[in-house]
């Protein structure tokens, strides 16, 4: 299941009381304050991790708790800090205060750490008051309490290159062709349900991801179908691949399904559908193509854009790779939100 979006609870561990202990022991009457401070509790930290590639794992338990700290005892022993609990999360998780509405962290890089609620701080022992004028405190401090947030974890992929285009125009047929990724692939529309993460090899072992996004339709940028949920994640990608259906076999041309995918990625996000891009002219196998790519290329003359014919299901993709290689080299920056 791929899940990216959850709401989770996470309640810090309390700090451990301070101790009011006396000294006692043989010829030593006036032993004084022993008590130990307590220990500090344990933190809530959350973790980013490419391992992941859901929030899957945090949905079925919506509270974490971490231990509490252990009170301090006689003979100066102090409480131990209590240990912390560590959620992973995908790379390219957003982590919301759900109280404030403030996106309070950006979990975008492998190994990055977030304290997501901070353990409370032990009460110091009796000691911690002895004076001048009071040799014998009785004063101990009780454990602060830790922190308890609510926060919403959404997850927007985070990949080099999104492939973009209406349902069934070889999106997963490509990434298969490109990549070791298996999404599935079928002759029917909205096979893809979620976001599939594949990683392009090159002879010199330089790698690229590409995200294979959902179909796209019309309204896509006012929830239309599962709009929104789509869309989220092409935002931070390096650059565009439209993938167009070349043969129109759909009874679209493929000037106007370019036209339309680019009008949705501007209405969902004003300046998305300007990120550097490359045109992949798809199933150039089937009848009717090479005239639409001729058709295609004169529509797009006033433009400086790649168009690069492919097959995805039976043709060499190599030309697309280096193609992609150039266009995500000279991207310069990744675009986050």
């Amino acid at each position: 299941m791929f899940v990216d979006k959850v709401e989770i609870t996470v309640k810090a561990g309390d700090g451990g009381n301070g101790c009011c202990s006396f000294l006692r022991e043989k010829f030593m009457p006036k032993g004084g304050p022993d008590g130990g401070d307590g220990g500090g509790g344990g933190n809530v930290i959350l973790e980013a991790t490419n391992n992941e590639q859901s929030l899957e794992a945090l949905m079925y338990n919506r509270r974490y708790q971490a231990k509490n700290g252990p009170g301090g005892k006689g003979s100066n022993l102090h409480g131990r800090k209590a240990d912390d609990i560590i959620l992973k999360v995908p790379v390219g998780t957003f982590v919301t205060d759900l109280e404030t509405g403030e996106i309070i962290a950006d979990m975008d890089v492998d190994g990055k750490q977030f304290m997501a609620a901070k353990g409370g701080r032990g009460g110091r022992g009796n000691p911690r008051f002895a004076t001048a004028f009071n040799r014998a405190p009785k004063e101990w401090e009780p454990g602060e309490p830790g922190e308890e947030k609510k926060l919403r974890l959404e997850l927007k992929t985070m990949a080099d290159i999104g492939l973009v285009g209406f349902p069934n125009a070889g999106k997963s047929t490509l990434l298969r062709a490109v990549s070791a990724a298996k999404p599935k692939v079928a002759p029917y529309p909205f096979t893809t349900l979620h976001p599939t993460v594949g990683v392009m090899e090159y002879p010199d072992y330089h790698r690229l991801t590409m995200a294979d996004i959902p179909g796209l339709i019309d309204g896509a940028h006012d929830n239309v179908g599962l709009g929104h949920a789509f869309l989220k994640h092409i935002e931070r990608t390096k650059v565009l691949a439209f993938v167009l259906d070349m043969p129109g076999i759909d009874g679209r041309t493929p000037w106007e399904d370019l036209a339309h995918l680019r009008n949705e990625l501007e209405l969902y996000m004003k300046g998305l559908s300007k990120r550097p891009a490359v045109i992949v002219a798809n199933k150039m196998d089937v009848e009717g193509a090479e005239e639409n790519l001729e058709l295609l290329k004169d529509e797009l003359s006033s433009e400086i854009i790649d168009i690069v014919p492919v097959s995805a299901e039976s043709g060499d993709v190599t030309e697309l790779k280096n193609v992609l290689r150039r266009i995500v080299e000279n991207s310069g920056k990744r675009f986050d939100f």
